[in-house]
């Protein structure tokens, strides 16, 4: 449990003081055994020239590496303002006054045996963080192995990495919510020469959260960008205000998150006790606040150059981003050009023109290819010359340089074209060093400019920052709709098909006619075809249990139908409640989606198209987004989904009515601002699209039982309040969307 979420609008100056630049450390639980990593902290902070008061706590010692030891907090000559603790978890609790008594704002917990152990360790996280709450102590931790503030020669931590004679300071902070990686990251970053400013270990994030750390960072004068190492996501709320603040003072947030596979999700729960929520739904959630995602490690740290120098260029418009490649080894630029393809960039081929004034003006020899190849066949001066002439070619969205053997034994020659080259703020350039070559990317990074070890790293951070968009802009100017709930619907759990058709009603969204025959009534005049359903909220999939029969033609086969879907359905499911049959007009389509609307338990409301039928499952082909959601962002998401190109104009196929499905995905997206009642999970599937409008054949939507009583109508929500999301249980079963 945590304290309740608070969306700072100025910096607390005491919490960040305590944290980054405390005046007195005490470290309880403090070993002079200097093979013991409670040793670590005090060794670090002598090391490195802490200039504070230090206050070793262990009555075991008169003093260790001769700083006098206390017995307790308690015997403290002078207050403390930060308190590091290395104790076995149960004794902690009964610590907290003791710390409150000593003066202190902020106790980091290095013990474990908290949140991430199990039930018995999550009560004592609560009781422990309830305590806190109450002597007006913040919590860093549990199971955080310390924090650092490198420029200024504070380390509180545990972490191995702090070792190092030399650490090297920088402009980049870190903020980690695993602590043996945190120390892997500042070791592995620090061998390529690149420095930090400040470093956290967030822990169990029982209290003091990522979002919070970030939030101070943003005023950090020594963080220019931020890197974080994530499990999970936590406060969701309070990391989107942080994630904005970041974006709009220039200060770039890049992001690893475990959790991409099913595996990888079960292992870092696992790990921390967190829970890992939907991938998809926190890649939406990242690119709606300004953040960037990567794939790999060390794109965290080698991407920081490229968005430090290239940041306040425009995002690219084009889907595929374009790449002007350059190379001295054809074999190492294939190699790139393949894991860009894979990342959705084009290795793009010159024009025309452009090979023809090139050739003439430079006396080169270059093709009509995707790739530049100058192996052994260019001066330094004419590959600099055409790398300047790249960087304006309005043609190319960025220009990657791939390095052959030269980089490795004749550094300053390979890398004194790119280095000398006049550059553009928005054209950016990147570089691939196929041999190992550290003294070049050290000469490249000094020079601010991006270099990789591997193409797949070249590739990874040239796709996560050229795919970047501006964060998404919730406000009444882009969507606006009153949501009415319909009369004598229940304000909780599943309701029916027929329904869930009314809601869609209120929405605008199109079905076809549909008229519910209650069982034993008359069958009413109908327009034939039809497609008859079961109808029962204890019934969400009626296809599995025999419930729908298409393709009716006529009152007689409907009747016998009718029949034969209540024979099955009370053969497979006795117990339901069954309203009666559901009849609606058969509907024509181009293509079948899904669409659907679901509560993430770490990041809110997000909205999902798809790919309909068998397909949803094969192909995985959906996007998502948080939700609600504007027209630009559905117009977008159509694009991204593979199914909807069969009726784009692919080919000469028919057209489908794409400005509609946009309109009804905004309009379906509205649910999730509905919190009168709350909507936990809504789907439309299928949904065709027809050339002319889309209509919405079958429905499911679940409302949260937690829903509140209070019944006005009608209930007016705006998609300005879309940036609080709030948390879920359940989802229908499609791609992208975990199943119950």
């Amino acid at each position: 449990m945590s304290p309740k979420p608070h969306i700072k609008n100025s910096p607390d100056n005491a919490l960040y003081d305590a944290l980054f630049r405390p005046k007195s450390i005490a470290l309880v639980g403090a070993s002079g055994n200097p093979q013991k990593n409670t040793a670590r902290p005090l060794q670090f902070l002598l090391k490195h020239g802490y200039d504070g008061t230090l206050y070793p706590i262990n009555p075991a010692y008169r003093d260790i590496a001769g700083i006098p030891t206390y017995a307790d907090l308690k015997s403290l000559p002078s207050p403390v303002e930060h308190v590091f603790i290395m104790i076995g978890a149960e004794r902690v609790i009964d610590l907290l006054d003791d710390c409150a008594a000593a003066g202190a704002r902020l106790v980091t917990i290095y013990s474990d045996g908290f949140g991430e152990s199990g039930p018995e360790g999550r009560r004592r996280q609560e009781a422990l963080v309830e305590r806190a709450r109450t002597l007006n102590l913040r919590i860093l931790g549990p199971n955080s192995i310390g924090f650092a503030d490198i420029p200024n020669k504070r380390i509180v931590s545990v972490n191995a990495a702090f070792a190092a004679d030399n650490l090297v300071a920088g402009h980049t902070s870190l903020v980690s919510q695993s602590g043996s990686m945190m120390g892997s990251l500042l070791s592995r970053a620090a061998a390529r020469g690149f420095g930090f400013a400040k470093s956290v270990s967030v822990g169990n994030e029982a209290d003091v959260s990522v979002g919070e750390i970030v939030d101070f960072l943003v005023d950090d004068p020594q963080t220019r960008s931020i890197i974080l190492f994530l499990e999970t996501i936590r406060q969701s709320d309070v990391f989107a205000h942080a994630l904005r603040r970041a974006y709009q003072a220039g200060k770039p947030v890049i992001v690893y998150k475990l959790g991409r596979s099913e595996q990888g999700r079960a292992l870092s729960q696992s790990h921390t006790g967190a829970m890992a929520g939907n991938d998809e739904a926190i890649d939406a959630f990242l690119r709606a606040h300004g953040a960037l995602r990567v794939n790999m490690l060390d794109t965290l740290y080698e991407i920081v150059p490229l968005i430090e120098t290239y940041g306040k260029m425009e995002p690219v418009i084009y889907k595929r981003p374009r790449i002007a490649v350059i190379t001295t080894t054809g074999g190492g630029a294939a190699t790139v050009v393949d894991a860009m393809s894979a990342q959705g960039l084009d290795a793009i081929t010159p024009p025309d023109d452009f090979i023809r004034r090139a050739n003439d003006a430079l006396q080169l020899d270059l093709r009509k290819v995707p790739v530049m190849d100058l192996t052994l066949a260019a001066s330094s001066m004419q590959y600099r010359q055409l790398l300047e002439c790249l960087l304006q070619a309005p043609w190319c969205d960025a220009v990657l340089s791939v390095v052959g053997s030269s980089a490795q034994f004749h550094p300053d020659y390979a890398v004194e074209p790119l280095i000398a080259a006049s550059k553009v703020a928005h054209k950016p350039l990147a570089v691939f060093l196929t041999p190992f070559a550290p003294r070049s990317l050290d000469l490249l990074r000094k020079a601010g400019i991006a270099a990789f070890q591997t193409p797949e790293g070249c590739a990874d951070a040239l796709a996560s920052f050229m795919k970047r968009k501006h964060p998404i802009n919730h406000t009444e100017e882009h969507y606006t709709t009153a949501i009415r709930w319909p009369d004598r619907l229940p304000y909780e759990g599943l309701l029916t098909e027929h329904e869930a058709l009314q809601v869609f009603d209120t929405l605008g969204i199109s079905h076809p006619t549909t008229t519910l025959i209650a069982v034993g009534a008359a069958i009413p005049c109908l327009d034939y075809p039809v497609v008859a359903k079961i109808c029962s909220r204890d019934i969400p999939h009626k296809t599995d249990v025999g419930g729908v029969i298409t393709g009716i033609q006529d009152s007689t086969a409907l009747a016998d139908c009718m029949c034969q879907i209540l024979n099955r359905v009370r053969k497979e499911r006795p117990d339901a409640t069954i309203d009666g049959i559901l009849v609606q007009s058969q509907a024509d389509r181009l293509i079948e989606l899904i669409l659907g609307v679901h509560r993430d338990p770490l990041v809110g409301p997000v909205i999902m198209l798809g790919a309909g039928g068998i397909r949803a499952e094969l192909d995985r082909d959906f996007s998502v987004r948080l939700a609600p959601t504007t027209l630009e962002e559905a117009r977008t998401m159509i694009e991204e989904v593979r199914a909807t190109q069969l009726v784009a104009g692919y080919r000469n196929l028919p057209l489908g009515d794409l400005e509609a499905l946009a309109r009804c995905i905004v309009q379906f997206s509205s649910l999730a601002v509905l919190n009168n009642p709350t909507i936990e999970d809504a789907e439309i599937n299928p949904l065709f699209v027809q050339e002319d409008g889309v209509v919405a054949v079958d429905g499911l939507i679940r409302v949260s039982e937690a829903s509140g009583e209070c019944r006005e109508r009608p209930v007016c929500h705006t998609i300005a309040h879309a940036c609080h999301p709030i948390q879920s249980s359940h989802t229908p079963s499609v791609p992208g969307v975990p199943s119950p």
